[in-house]
C-alpha cells in the first residue's frame, strides 16, 4: 500500500478540521507530526495533496488521495463493527450529501428505518442536487442525492425517483401583481432558494422561452422558502409534499397546475462492498420509493 493507515486518517481529519493545529488536537500529537505526515505522503505521491492555506485545500491530486483515504476508513469501519458484535459499541461516522428539499420532505425519514443497532453517526452535507457529485469527487461525502445521472469516477449510481414542484404564489400576491396564469409573471418578484437555484427560471423558459426580469429573495432554507412563498415575499417552486396541503386549502394557488417541474433524483455512492453503506442505500431507495414518484 503506498500510504500508511495513519498517515490517511491524519490527511482525512487535516481537511476536516482545516488547519495543522486543530487536526493535531483532534489526533492528540502534535502539528510537526501532522505536517511530517503529510510531507511523506506527498513524497510518496510524487505531487502535492493539500494547499497549506487557511483552511487547507485538497489539490486536485489531493481529492483523489483524500477518496481513497475515505474509502479505506470505511472499511476500517466495517471490519471493526464486525468484530465487536454483542461487545462495546462504537458509532461509525457517514458523511452525505443531501439537497435540502429532500432533506426537508423525505430523506430524514428514510435514514429514520435504519436498525438501531448499525450505530451510524451522520454528517449531512447540504448542497444543491445538480453539485452534490462535487463532494462525492472530492472524497468529502461516501454517498449523494443528485440530479446527475453520469456516475463520478469510483461510484456506483441508481434512479430514486422524481421530485415535483409546483409554481404558487399567495392569492393576494396574485391580485396584487395581476397575475392570471403566466401572464405578469415574468416581472413579478420570484423567491429563490439561493443564487445557484435555476428550478424558477427553468420553469419559466420551458413554458415561455424566457426567465425571470422581476426582483429576487434569496431564502436558504426549503421550510423558509416555502413560507416566504405562502407569505407572499413572491412566488416560486414549492416541493409537492410542502405546497399539497395549502393548495388544497386555498392559501396557495398554483399558476401553472397542468406543468409540474419535474427533477430526476439519482444516488450516487462508492463503488465498493460495505455493509454499513449497503444497509444505508437501502433504506435510502426504500424512502424514495415511498415519497417520490417513479421515474
Amino acid at each position: 500500500m503506498p500510504f500508511q493507515f495513519d498517515h490517511l486518517s491524519t490527511l482525512t481529519t487535516l481537511v476536516d478540521e482545516g488547519t495543522f493545529e486543530a487536526a493535531a488536537r483532534r489526533l492528540h500529537v502534535t502539528a510537526s507530526a501532522v505536517s511530517q505526515r503529510i510531507r511523506a505522503m506527498e513524497q510518496n505521491a510524487g505531487k502535492v495533496l493539500v494547499q497549506r492555506t487557511n483552511p487547507v485545500v485538497p489539490t486536485e491530486a489531493g481529492d483523489a488521495v483524500l477518496r481513497y483515504a475515505r474509502q479505506v476508513l470505511l472499511l476500517d469501519q466495517d471490519v471493526l463493527s464486525e468484530l465487536r458484535r454483542g461487545g462495546e459499541e462504537r458509532r461509525d461516522h457517514v458523511p452525505l450529501a443531501v439537497n435540502a428539499d429532500s432533506l426537508s420532505t423525505w430523506f430524514l425519514e428514510a435514514l429514520a428505518e435504519l436498525p438501531e443497532d448499525l450505530g451510524a453517526v451522520f454528517e449531512i452535507h447540504r448542497e444543491d442536487e445538480e453539485h452534490t457529485t462535487g463532494l462525492l469527487r472530492s472524497g468529502a461525502v461516501m454517498a449523494a442525492v443528485t440530479s446527475t445521472p453520469e456516475a463520478v469516477q469510483g461510484c456506483a449510481v441508481e434512479g430514486l425517483g422524481v421530485m415535483r414542484y409546483h409554481a404558487v404564489c399567495s392569492p393576494t400576491f396574485a391580485a396584487r401583481h395581476g397575475l392570471s396564469g403566466l401572464d405578469g409573471l415574468h416581472e413579478a418578484p420570484v423567491v429563490n432558494f439561493d443564487r445557484k437555484d435555476e428550478l424558477q427560471d427553468r420553469f419559466l423558459r420551458n413554458l415561455t422561452g424566457a426567465g425571470s426580469t422581476g426582483p429576487r429573495h434569496h431564502i436558504p432554507a426549503s421550510e423558509d422558502f416555502a413560507r416566504a412563498v405562502s407569505l407572499g415575499f413572491g412566488w416560486g417552486a414549492v416541493p409537492e409534499r410542502q405546497c399539497a396541503e395549502h393548495l388544497e386549502s386555498g392559501r396557495l394557488v398554483a399558476l401553472a397546475p397542468e406543468h409540474p417541474v419535474e427533477v430526476r433524483l439519482y444516488w450516487q455512492r462508492w463503488n465498493l462492498r460495505s455493509p454499513l453503506l449497503d444497509e444505508v442505500t437501502a433504506c435510502v431507495r426504500a424512502g424514495a420509493a415511498a415519497r417520490l414518484h417513479a421515474m
